[in-house]
């Protein structure tokens, strides 16, 4: 992986991913001690930034290889992504997703036009079943994190966030990432190495699925216990990838953990001050921002909202926190 991969991915991407804009909200400068800068991949196609891997992945392959189709697991951002670059393609896509995945993930999936097969994250394998099904239909495999292609596209979201801070002379800031399996973190860390030196990422996780944070501390891969039972769905994962690990290892700074009630009061305060709707795991790094504020230094913060895919009825509960 390096930066010359993420400015091809820009450059594939360009005209067919939304560049978001970097955005600044005074009055949630108060809650977190410092000026706050929104990053809103919730305002990507599909509604996050999954969106940017996939289409990198998809346009990077061979034409004859791509139009047999291509494979996924995701419990629902990452699969609209590569549902959706699917179809801007005329291929085919299969989506592996959870059963406990919320509704609207899934049916937006199939709206998309993939096929999705669900499985039981506590005793079935994505992994064998995309195996299996691979195998069967000559499908090619769109990792969602642990793919260098995948990381190249969700790097472009750390040139932007270089270009943007650099016009507005932010110098010296923690870049608080939502962090799962580590695509999004690394991929920005390694875009800010070279575009924005002074800017460290951070990635921000779930109480009790808190992975990178703790690898990042003992220094060697660390596996969750549990592979379900966060509302952050969207960035639950066993352990960082293999791929991602060493770039999150050699480029990122301490993580930072959030509980479910900071990321529903983080959702809120998104929609009351900024007018957008996060998802749980896409306001984790907003969270971080807001309660972890004693652990991050400097006048200013950015922070990534990863994704908006949110059900109704969660939304709902975010906001009777206020």
């Amino acid at each position: 992986m390096n930066i010359d991969m993420i400015r091809a991915a820009a450059i594939r991407l360009q005209g067919h991913a939304v560049r978001t804009p970097l955005l600044y909200a005074p009055f949630l400068d108060k809650l977190a001690g410092r000026r706050v800068w929104v990053k809103p991949e919730c305002l990507q196609h599909t509604g996050s930034f999954k969106f940017r891997g996939a289409y990198s992945a998809l346009s990077a392959l061979d034409p004859t290889q791509r139009s047999k189709g291509v494979i996924a697991f995701s419990s629902g951002n990452h699969a609209q992504g590569v549902a959706l670059a699917a179809r801007m393609h005329d291929t085919s896509a299969v989506i592996i997703m959870p059963s406990d995945a919320p509704r609207l993930k899934i049916d937006n999936t199939a709206a998309y036009g993939a096929e999705v097969v669900l499985y039981d994250r506590d005793t079935e394998s994505r992994d064998e079943i995309g195996a299996r099904l691979s195998a069967e239909r000559g499908l090619t495999l769109v990792k969602p994190f642990d793919e260098p292609l995948v990381v190249a596209g969700q790097g472009t979201c750390g040139l932007e966030i270089a270009e943007d801070a650099n016009m507005r002379g932010i110098e010296n800031a923690d870049v608080i990432v939502c962090c799962g399996g580590g695509g999004l973190t690394s991929g920005i860390a390694l875009a800010l190495e070279v575009d924005a030196p002074t800017l460290r990422v951070r990635p921000a996780e779930p109480e009790g699925f808190d992975d990178v944070t703790r690898s990042l501390h003992s220094g060697q891969i660390e596996r969750n216990a549990r592979t379900s039972g966060n509302i952050c769905d969207a960035i639950i994962t066993q352990q960082p990838g293999d791929l991602t690990w060493p770039i999150m290892q050699r480029l990122c700074g301490p993580g930072l953990v959030i509980s479910e009630d900071e990321a529903l009061g983080a959702m809120a305060q998104a929609f009351l001050q900024l007018k957008l709707v996060a998802e749980p795991g896409g306001a984790a790094a907003l969270a971080a921002a807001f309660y972890r504020r004693d652990e991050i230094a400097g006048d200013d913060v950015i922070v990534t909202i990863s994704g908006g895919n949110v059900d109704p009825a969660m939304f709902a509960r975010a906001l009777n926190t206020i």
